[in-house]
């Protein structure tokens, strides 16, 4: 499977160990992630109409140093998934991501006609942190009904493949044991919160069970109680293309 990410830090957590927990389970996969620092949607759109080479390509999990253009990489191999993704700070304004990701789509339906095309939905901030309070919310269970919502109408609108809710599975782990989930108060730990990203988008695009893998080389301490909750809830969710 080859799977490429038009986002920016989030995806870059995301896609850290997703190629090596395939490799773990004997899985054929590649990763790309077009990786600009907090891009959101419009400035997606706005490299896509003029070509930038503006694009850091990091490759099943590391980062390359090689910038590329969107259409570079869209034409560089048959993907057969590739994702969108709003930037956190604007993911809970419903009107931030028109019409930049229907244009998106469409562009990118027209450089690879045979892939599916998934929506990443992000995630809230940490409870208490500046960011939370900068973005207009005393709770970041309120902060992430406003992007749950606005990422279910973006998907309706564009028609996308289907949804890949990372926000959600953050929620989920939050209320059932997870002290810490953000490293920074935003992006995802190194060690649990990138491995949940990465096993949730191995078990929604491929299908297969989580719960004999054995990847376990992360860049922190992620215990073995910790893995647990996360493979058991990753295991219940439905695969995308089953």
């Amino acid at each position: 499977m080859k799977i490429l990410a038009i986002g920016n830090s989030f995806s870059l957590d995301a896609t850290r160990y997703l190629h090596q927990i395939a490799r773990a389970d004997g899985e054929d996969m590649e990763v790309a992630n077009l990786y600009v620092s907090g891009c959101p949607l419009e400035r997606h759109f706005r490299n896509m109409l003029a070509d930038n080479r503006e694009y850091n390509l990091c490759y099943n999990g590391m980062t390359t140093g090689f910038y590329v253009s969107m259409k570079e990489a869209l034409l560089n191999r048959s993907w057969d998934v590739v994702t969108l993704q709003q930037a956190s700070r604007l993911s809970v304004k419903a009107n931030s991501y028109y019409p930049y990701i229907n244009e998106l789509y469409d562009y990118v339906k027209r450089c690879v006609p045979n892939a599916k095309i998934v929506i990443h939905q992000t995630w809230a901030y940490e409870q208490d942190s500046a960011k939370l309070t900068n973005a207009g919310f005393d709770d970041h269970r309120d902060m992430f009904g406003q992007i749950e919502k606005a990422y279910a109408l973006a998907i309706e609108k564009v028609g996308a493949d289907g949804v890949i809710p990372s926000g959600a599975m953050f929620q989920y782990l939050l209320a059932n044991g997870f002290e810490k989930i953000h490293r920074d108060t935003y992006h995802a730990t190194k060690g649990a919160g990138r491995y949940a990203l990465g096993l949730l988008w191995y078990r929604l695009l491929t299908g297969q069970s989580v719960m004999e893998n054995s990847f376990c080389d992360f860049d922190a301490e992620v215990t073995p109680e910790e893995r647990n909750i996360i493979k058991n809830y990753v295991e219940a969710q439905k695969p995308l293309f089953a």
